[in-house]
């Protein structure tokens, strides 16, 4: 397999090309296309152009920008208990990144979540204190914060 150099570049000195391409990958990942036919005609490209560039253009994730906490929690093996966490974050504003569940044992699972702080409507404190109040949520432990 080749090695590659991989270059960060700024979408305004991006040849319109690529940078369609890019726009047209983000549009079928979000949905916003149903198909690769659909995203080509509305960035305005050739589809053979997506097809020349789509494997060497991706989009960059800026982590920096995010106000994300990791919160570990326990909770009681019973179904839906995880649902109504997930539902509480998101009445919250918070959006969950990544979800690391261990099995359960003993009656209990212990879930670490990493979530995106940045839309928030409540304080961290309030967030905990709501999961806390949730029916099978045995504990909740802030364990980080970037």
């Amino acid at each position: 397999m080749p090695e590659y150099k991989f270059y960060m570049v700024r979408e305004d000195i991006l040849p319109d090309s690529i940078y369609k391409t890019a726009l047209a990958k983000e549009m079928l990942a979000k949905g916003e296309a149903k198909n690769i036919l659909e995203a080509v005609d509305k960035t305005g490209i050739a589809r053979s152009t997506y097809y020349k560039y789509k494997d060497g253009v991706f989009a960059f994730f800026n982590a920096e920008n995010m106000e994300i906490i990791n919160i570990s929690l326990m909770l009681s093996h019973i179904s839906g208990i995880l649902s109504g966490v997930l539902n509480c974050l998101a009445t919250l504003g918070a959006n969950v990144l990544t979800i690391n569940q261990n099995l359960p044992l003993h009656g209990v699972a212990y879930v670490t979540l990493s979530l995106n702080i940045q839309d928030i409507n409540v304080s961290i404190e309030t967030l905990l204190k709501e999961l806390a109040e949730l029916k099978g949520v045995q504990d909740v432990q802030l364990v980080g914060k970037s």
